[in-house]
């Protein structure tokens, strides 16, 4: 099966887009960090280190010390796909960030956005 192009894609070109996302609705790029950092276990140096280094999609989630266990239960419809239905495991983990960003950018409070 092909990649994905997204696979490809550099996650710190895609990055701003979360962040713009976020601020146009009055949220902080520290709370775009904190998504970031909850789903994937990376430190803020270490996020920020991968983002200078201008690593694909896919290593970024390869290299992530540690995918959140809780992510299991980000559900719903992020561009048109149910995110719990993906079966291939790295586009089902771009979207679980897709999602909880477009949750940012939708109001939702941070503690159940995370999970807790």
């Amino acid at each position: 099966m092909a990649k994905h192009h997204i696979y490809s894609m550099s996650f710190a070109k895609v990055y701003p887009h979360y962040v713009t996302k976020a601020e146009k609705k009055g949220r902080t790029k520290g709370e775009v960090d904190e998504i970031i950092r909850w789903l994937t276990g990376y430190s803020q140096e270490q996020l920020e280190a991968q983002l200078e280094k201008q690593i694909d999609f896919e290593t970024f989630f390869v290299e992530a010390p540690q995918l959140n266990p809780l992510r299991a239960l980000i559900k719903g419809v992020i561009c048109g796909i149910r995110v719990e239905d993906i079966e291939e495991p790295l586009m089902q983990e771009i979207r679980y960030l897709d999602k909880l960003v477009d949750e940012l950018a939708k109001g939702k409070a941070m503690e159940k956005i995370l999970r807790k």
